[in-house]
Formats: structure tokens, C-alpha cells, sequence
């Protein structure tokens, strides 16, 4: 048998031909010879076919052309092959073997002329041609000979000559133009025809052979044919029965190898069944195949088996065959370009259904975001499945939400389906999903059904308020929110602009957070005003003071006409701010003020207020006599800086040893010492008394030193000055042409410089003609610049007097 990528050819015992499509249907058959055919050959355009059979008959005719060569020898002829572009003219060419190769080639007049390419080796056994080059195996080896130089380039010698060739025939086969693969015995060897570089050629072929892999097999080969970098290789196998121990045939292989330079891996085996393989020998099996298609054919006495290179189909059939639905699904997505019997939305739905039957309700669920994809219908279909197992609640996490987006009645139907068994998956879902996927009457009116049941439920009561926000009716959210107090209420105030609504709730939200409501309520003081906050907190003073608190720390003057309020809330409420309060407001009335703290006894807040009213002695009496502290009262003393207040002090302590300490430490620098101690009386005992002098000593040598050290500085500096005064006096003063007199503004120096001229130029730079300048009242010789003095800038003294 022969094979084309589009017909196979098929010889028989009977020397018939049948020409067969590739599903094996007879197309057309020859009647050849009455005996065995023995071999068949094709161009590569299929056109033109070679026949020879073993009673020596050799024909070479056209499939669709009348075009015929016949031949009789006297001898089998066991090989035929027409050159592969037979179908041109000028390659009208084939060749037979017997016991000679015999090349025939087309001449003059249509003659076919014979010539003997090769003889004296035994019979030929196998011929392929392959572009310009003829392989051919006889008794002794494989030889290769080039049909442009008709040369022979090589020969390969056969390795176990033990074998008989005609039992275990040679398989030649043809890789490429230029690789010639040869399975002789269980030897494999990959030749590989090369140029010869120009310097070694002599007498040489331009041609070599070179064999780039050789290895054994475990059993012998009956046919082999390449498979991308690999080999297909068909065994003939032999093996030991277990009942009778003794040698028999085997079912034949097929074996995938990768060739090694040494050796070979074993990819993948077949044993394949085909009839009568118990009787076959190696010799009666052959192995075709078709390049285009990647087919092969293994060709027994009875069967002919096709085999095919598993694709990507055949592997996602396996995988379902399996259950392994994740790999087959994977693999259909990594070859979607090339698979034509599977799709991957069928191979997904089966995935989903087989993780339904196991139980595996969410990762089903999970799959189905990848595999439904934006398929509307599959997804409405996929929900009602779960809906009938009880699953809902598995799928609605990963139901679609925006593109594509299902039926309203879907989303609905979920979500009824977690309002009756799960409060907060249900409140889960209504926070997630936007509220234009359902109908939201419809579930709000479901809610309230079920608040009917529990009124206190603030799961539903919080999801009810959302509900509500999506509808647009921001009041009734509110209003439950509030009621909840629950965090979002600001954020919802804010959002949609609440600010009328919450006119009359303003005592709920300063209950609920009295920090961000003042925030708020400051914030938009535009919406609600302070005079409404204020009336609104009446009632509540302690949260009308955080709000007044607060506005006045922003703004000390918006708040003004609640400032005397302010005195009384800040008494009650928050007496550490009372004194700030008093110190940075100007619009609270002081006798207002001055009542509250007297009332309640506040001394601090009274004694500022005394200061501030004018009334420091009193102020001062009340820190001696009410809070008894020496340090305060001096401090007061020292703010006050009147000499009024210190002899006050003076008198209220000089009969009180601890105060009279006190004042020796702090008086020194504000009063002198001397009219203390004189005052204090003999033989008063006064705590540290001898500390206090010594320090009054010390602070005394400390302004004498200061004194002088600032005299010495001032001396130095004066005298630094003068000297660069004097310095500056002495330098000369550049007059002339340019300059103009002060006085009649006209040209200093005169245009005829052999007369006579006066000029007085000042310090200032200030210049005068001398009959220009006004005659001084003073009799005082020294001369003052009119102008500077004038504007009162200094003096102004004459620096120089220029006379010629």
C-alpha cells in the first residue's frame, strides 16, 4: 500500500489495485496481474502510479491521463518508484528493482530508455526517491545515489547480517529532501546528506552521509515514519507462551520514540490486534503515512489499521472520560482556536453539574462567574437549578451585578430566600448589590412584614433604613437611624443634604455624638443657624454649652449675644474654660460675670475680673486673704506694676514671717529691699532670713556687674563711632559741574574758572553758594545745612568751605 494526502492505493494478493478515499471506500480499482502485487509508487501529484507484481510485470500509467508504460522481465520485480514530479515532462523517470536497479527515463520519440544504476548485491529490496535523491536497500546495505552528479554518495552497511533480508526487509523512509531514516533489524539508524566544502572534494562526491542518531530496538522493525523530531516506529514482536514456553507471535507494536544520539526514549506504546497476527511474519507488515495529515497507516495481510496523532479533542475526552472536568476545561481554553468537537461553555456546564452531584454547592457557584460568563439566560437557568437543591444562598454571592444584569424576579427571589432564614446575609446582600437590581417596594414592603414580627430587630431596622436611602426617602431613614444611632446618619446627612430635616432633631443627634453634631451643625451654619441651634438645646444646657463652647473656640465673635449665657454654662459645666473664656472675650458683661463667681466663691475668676474692672486692690486683698499665696500675689503685683499695690502688699505681709520670705526673694528687682527690712520688726523670726539677705546681696552685684559691663560696652561703641565719624569728616568731597547750589539751583562751580568763587559744602553732601546761604542769627561759628535741618535730620555742620 501507498499513501496520498488525498487517496490511498491499495495492492493484493490477487493483483488487483483498489484505489481507496481516506474512510477507506473504494474508489476505483485496476486489474493489474493475476498474482501478488508487489509494490506501489506515486508522484507527489498523485497523478501518475507505478505497479509491479511477482510475475515480473511492470507498469507505469496516468490516474486521469492516457498516458502508459508496460514492461515484462523474465524475473520478479520486487520495487517500483516513479520520480516524485513525474507528472513534468522532463522528469519522466522511474525506477524498478529486481535483481538489478533499473532507472527508465523518457527520450527521444517517447522511448523509454533502461540503464543500470547498481547490480552484483543480491536483489533490491526497497527503493524511495526523494527529490533528487534515490535510496535503495539490497543483501548488503542502504545506498544513496544523487540523480544531478549520478553518483552514488554513500553506503550503509547492514548490521546484523545473521538475519535474512527477505524475512526482516529493510524499512527505508524519507524525513525531509536531505534525512533519510533506516530500520534494518531491531538497528535504527538517521542519516543526514550533506555538501562537501570545496577543498575536500578531489575525487570526491559533492555529497556525504552523515549518521547523526543510531540506537537499537527491543524487537524488530517492520516500518517506521517521522513524527516531528520523533519516530514512529512499527515492531514486530515476538514472545514466550506461558502454557506451551515456547516462541510465538505477538500482537504488533506501536511504539513513539525520541531519538537520542545514542539511543532512544520510549514515549508511548501500543499493541494493536489485527487479524491473523499469530501466523504474520516481520515481512508482512508496512507502515504508510500521510505528511499533510499527520495519518499512519499499518498495513497487515488481512487489516488496515489507522492510526492518528492524538489532538486536543482526544485529550479532553480522556479528562471527561476521567471526571478530571477542571484539567479538561483548562486544557479546552488553552486550545479553543484548534478543538472542533468540544466547546468549553459545554465542558463548563458539565463541570458545574458534576460539582452540584458531589455536594460542592459553592465552589459550583464560583465556577459559574467563569463559565456563564454574560450568557443571561444560562444564568437564570443555573439559579433556578440551585433553587430547586436548596442552594441559593451559595450562588447569591456571585450573581452578576453589572453587566450583564438578570431579571429583577432573580435577585428578589434570593433575597427573600435569606430574609426568612438569615437576618444579616440578607442585610449583606442589600449593602452590596445596588438598588436598581430589584424591585425595592417590593422588599421594603417585605421587611416591614417581618418588623411586624420583631419590632426591636436593628439588623432590619438598619437594612429597612437602606432600603429607604436607595428609595429617596431620606426622612424615614432618619428617622431610624437616629433611633438606632447608628454611625452613617452624619454621612447621610451630608450626602443627600438633610439639613431641613433635622431642624427639630437636633437634641437626638448632639445625644447620640455631640462631637461631629457641633462639627456639623458649624459647618453649615448657612443651613441651620446658631439661633435655632441654641433655641433647639434650651432645654438641654449642658449640650447647649458644648455647642456655645466649641462656636466660640472657632470664632470668639459669632456667638457674642450668648457670651453672659456663656458665664453661667461655663460655671456649671466646665469652670477649668470659665477664666480662658473670660481672658479672650470682649462681649461679656463683667458685673455679670463678677456676680456668678463671687456667688459661687470662684477666687481666680474674681480676681481677674477685679484687675480687669480697675479694682487691683481689691483684687490683691482677695489672693492674700482668700487663696493666701505670697508667689500669686507678687506675680499680680509685678502684672500690675503699680507702686500702689506693692506697698499693700508690703503691709498685709510684714506681719506674716512666710510672706515677708517671699517678698525678699521676688521684691528685689521691682522695689527696694531697704524699705522691707527697715519695716519688718526686732526680733521677728523669719524663715531663711540669711538666705533671702544673701540673695538680695547676690541680685545686687549682679546689676552692679551688669551696669558696668553695659557702661564699658557703651564707652567702646561711642568711641568706636567717633573715631568713624572723625574718619568720615576727613574725607574730601568730589565737586563739580554736575553739582548745583541748594539755594538758586544754578551750576556749583562757575563756567569762567579764572574767577573767583565761595562754596560751602555740607556733611549731608548738601552744596550752597556762600552768598546764597541765609545769614545765622547764632554766634555760634558753626554753619547747619538748611534743608537737613529743616526736616530735622541732624545737624547737618559745614564739612568744608571751597574760596578762590
Amino acid at each position: 500500500m501507498t499513501v496520498h494526502e488525498k487517496f490511498l492505493a491499495l495492492g493484493t494478493h490477487y493483483g488487483k489495485v483498489y484505489l481507496l478515499d481516506v474512510q477507506g471506500n473504494i474508489t476505483q480499482k485496476f486489474d493489474v496481474s493475476p498474482v501478488k502485487i508487489n509494490q506501489i509508487s506515486l508522484d507527489e501529484s498523485g497523478e501518475h502510479m507505478g505497479v509491479c507484481s511477482e510475475d515480473g510485470k511492470v507498469q507505469v500509467f496516468g490516474l486521469y491521463s492516457a498516458e502508459e508504460f508496460h514492461e515484462t522481465f523474465d524475473c520478479p520485480i520486487k520495487i517500483v518508484a516513479v520520480h516524485p514530479h513525474f507528472v513534468r515532462s522532463h522528469f519522466k523517470q522511474f525506477v524498478t528493482g529486481g535483481k538489478k536497479l533499473l532507472l527508465y527515463e523518457r527520450g527521444w520519440m517517447n522511448r523509454w530508455k533502461p540503464s543500470v544504476l547498481h547490480e552484483g548485491e543480491g536483489n533490491i529490496r526497497n527503493v524511495k526517491w526523494r527529490g533528487h535523491l534515490i535510496a535503495w536497500a539490497n543483501n548488503m546495505g542502504v545506498k544513496i545515489l544523487d540523480m544531478i552528479s549520478k553518483q552514488r554518495i554513500t553506503n550503509v552497511p547492514r548490521d546484523d547480517i545473521s538475519l535474512r533480508p527477505d524475512m526482516y526487509p529493510c524499512s527505508l523512509c524519507w524525513k525531509d529532501n536531505l534525512t533519510l531514516i533506516i530500520g534494518w533489524g531491531n538497528s535504527v539508524k538517521i542519516c543526514s546528506v550533506k555538501e562537501r566544502h570545496a577543498s575536500e572534494m578531489r575525487d570526491l562526491p559533492n555529497r556525504y552521509v552523515e549518521i547523526v542518531f543510531q540506537f537499537d530496538t527491543e524487537f524488530y522493525i517492520s516500518g517506521l515514519a517521522p513524527l516531528c523530531d520523533q519516530l514512529v516506529i512499527l515492531s514486530y514482536v515476538k514472545e514466550i507462551s506461558e502454557k506451551t514456553e515456547v516462541e510465538c507471535c505477538a500482537r504488533p507494536r506501536l511504539d513513539i520514540v525520541q531519538p537520542l544520539p545514542e539511543s532512544c526514549e520510549e514515549i508511548s506504546s501500543d499493541a494493536l490486534t489485527v487479524r491473523g497476527f499469530q501466523e504474520n511474519e516481520c515481512r508482512d507488515y508496512h507502515l504508510e503515512y500521510s505528511e499533510g495529515e499527520s495519518l499512519f497507516y499499518i498495513i497487515s495481510p488481512r487489516d488496515v489499521v489507522v492510526a492518528k496523532e492524538r489532538d486536543q479533542d482526544d485529550h479532553i475526552d480522556w479528562l471527561l472520560e476521567k471526571k478530571k472536568y477542571e484539567e479538561a476545561l483548562m486544557a479546552a481554553e488553552i486550545s479553543q482556536k484548534t478543538i472542533k468537537k468540544h466547546k468549553i461553555l459545554d465542558i463548563g456546564l458539565a463541570y458545574i453539574n458534576h460539582l452540584v452531584e458531589k455536594g460542592e454547592y459553592d465552589l459550583a457557584a464560583r465556577k459559574c462567574q467563569k463559565i456563564l460568563g454574560k450568557n443571561t439566560e444560562l444564568w437564570e437557568f443555573e439559579v433556578y437549578k440551585f433553587k430547586e437543591i436548596g442552594q441559593l444562598k451559595a450562588i447569591s454571592r456571585y450573581l452578576p451585578r453589572r453587566d450583564p444584569v438578570l431579571k429583577p424576579l432573580i435577585y428578589e427571589m434570593v433575597l427573600h430566600e435569606f430574609l426568612e432564614s438569615d437576618y444579616e446575609g440578607f442585610a449583606t446582600l442589600i449593602k452590596e448589590w445596588p438598588g436598581d437590581l430589584y424591585n425595592n417596594t417590593i422588599i421594603v414592603q417585605a421587611v416591614v412584614d417581618h418588623l411586624k414580627k420583631d419590632p426591636q430587630n436593628r439588623t432590619l431596622l438598619r437594612t429597612l433604613a437602606e432600603l429607604y436611602t436607595y428609595d429617596q426617602r431620606y426622612g424615614r431613614a432618619l428617622e431610624i437611624y437616629l433611633t438606632l444611632r447608628h454611625k452613617d446618619v452624619f454621612q447621610l446627612i451630608h450626602k443627600h443634604n438633610l439639613f431641613s430635616s433635622i431642624r427639630d432633631k437636633i437634641v437626638l443627634l448632639m445625644d447620640f455624638d455631640s462631637e461631629k453634631a457641633v462639627d456639623m451643625l458649624l459647618d453649615n451654619e448657612d443651613k441651620i443657624s446658631i439661633d435655632r441651634v441654641v433655641e433647639e438645646l434650651e432645654n438641654r444646657p449642658e449640650l447647649q454649652h458644648v455647642y456655645l463652647h466649641k462656636l466660640f473656640k472657632r470664632d470668639h465673635h459669632k456667638g457674642q449675644r450668648y457670651h453672659e449665657k456663656q458665664i453661667s454654662l461655663y460655671a456649671e459645666y466646665d469652670r477649668p474654660n470659665l477664666l480662658p473664656f473670660l481672658r479672650d472675650s470682649t462681649h461679656c458683661p463683667l458685673e455679670k460675670a463678677l456676680e456668678i463667681c463671687q456667688q459661687r466663691n470662684f477666687v481666680e475668676e474674681t480676681v481677674y475680673l477685679l484687675s480687669r474692672m480697675g479694682n487691683s486692690r481689691s483684687a490683691l486683698k482677695m489672693i492674700m486673704e482668700e487663696l493666701q499665696d505670697v508667689d500669686k500675689a507678687i506675680e499680680f503685683a509685678k502684672e500690675q506694676d503699680d507702686g500702689e499695690l506693692w506697698e499693700d502688699l508690703i503691709l498685709y505681709s510684714i506681719d506674716k514671717p512666710p510672706f515677708i520670705t517671699g517678698l525678699l526673694n521676688n521684691i528685689g528687682t521691682h522695689v527696694d529691699p531697704i524699705l522691707l527690712i527697715h519695716r519688718i520688726k526686732e526680733g521677728m523670726e523669719i524663715p531663711n532670713l540669711r538666705d533671702s539677705l544673701v540673695k538680695i546681696l547676690q541680685d545686687y552685684n549682679l546689676q552692679i556687674l551688669l551696669r558696668e559691663g553695659c557702661k564699658k560696652i557703651l564707652v567702646a561703641d561711642s568711641l568706636s563711632l567717633l573715631k568713624k565719624m572723625h574718619r568720615t569728616q576727613m574725607k574730601g568731597v568730589l565737586v563739580d559741574e554736575e553739582n548745583i547750589c541748594e539755594s538758586c539751583l544754578s551750576p556749583i562751580l562757575p563756567s569762567d574758572a579764572s574767577k573767583s568763587f565761595n562754596v560751602v559744602v555740607f556733611h549731608c553732601r548738601h552744596m550752597f553758594h556762600k552768598e546764597c546761604l541765609p545769614v545765622s542769627n547764632t554766634v555760634s561759628p558753626v554753619q547747619f545745612c538748611n534743608i537737613c535741618s529743616a526736616k530735622h535730620r541732624g545737624p547737618g555742620s559745614a564739612i568744608l568751605e571751597m574760596k578762590k
